[in-house]
């Protein structure tokens, strides 16, 4: 089975994604466990941040990598909290302050500019200078409660409310969640691109011939 470093220290995320790509046939290998620390991610778009993530993981490694830019876009707010989304009340990040500091700033707001959206990207890399690099986005759209509701999941998912299904994210389960999530729906067109390479070790062999590992 092929091992893949994954650029995350967020374990709820690594658990999320690990079983959303159950279907590659990939053994995940988190970064830490490789002794690789997070680096900065100083771009303005989820795309960039997640693509040097990966790179980064990469480079440590000498492996292959998948990292996962993601977070929370309210269009009211201008799109923040946006590619800000785990520190957005300052450091140390706290999901609880960012919540409480999120709610705060949509209180003048009507209930038409409560509607938000989770986005995901998650970018595969064969190694860090790979120029073609797989990229897969989603998005969850939903509305922004006035007070957090349920105990699953983390980030802003208390806060998260999905009117098909009447529940913030955090009061879904996590199959549930996983059927109908941002990264669900970026992990799912992730895999289609794989697929059309002719799966991993297709993919893997094809990016590998004539380079370095």
């Amino acid at each position: 089975m092929m091992e893949i470093v994954l650029a995350s220290n967020n374990e709820g995320k690594a658990a999320e994604l690990a079983m959303l790509l159950a279907p590659l046939g990939v053994r995940w290998v988190p970064q830490s466990a490789l002794g690789v620390k997070p680096t900065d991610e100083p771009y303005a778009t989820f795309v960039e941040n997640a693509l040097a993530k990966a790179r980064h993981a990469a480079q440590m490694t000498g492996r292959a990598a998948l990292a996962d830019d993601s977070g929370l876009v309210v269009p009211a707010l201008g799109g923040a909290p946006g590619v800000r989304s785990a520190r957005f009340a300052g450091e140390p990040r706290s999901d609880a302050r960012n919540i409480e500091h999120l709610l705060r700033e949509m209180e003048p707001l009507s209930a038409a500019e409560r509607r938000a959206f989770f986005y995901s990207c998650l970018v595969l890399v064969y190694d860090a200078e790979d120029p073609a690099p797989l990229i897969g986005e989603g998005r969850w759209w939903g509305v922004i409660a006035k007070e957090p509701r349920g105990e699953n999941g983390f980030g802003y998912d208390p806060v998260f409310y999905d009117p098909h299904r009447e529940a913030t994210a955090a009061e879904l389960s996590p199959e549930e969640k996983n059927s109908v999530s941002h990264r669900a729906i970026a992990a799912a067109r992730l895999i289609a691109l794989v697929r059309e390479e002719g799966g991993i070790e297709a993919w893997a062999a094809a990016r590998g011939t004539g380079r370095k590992n």
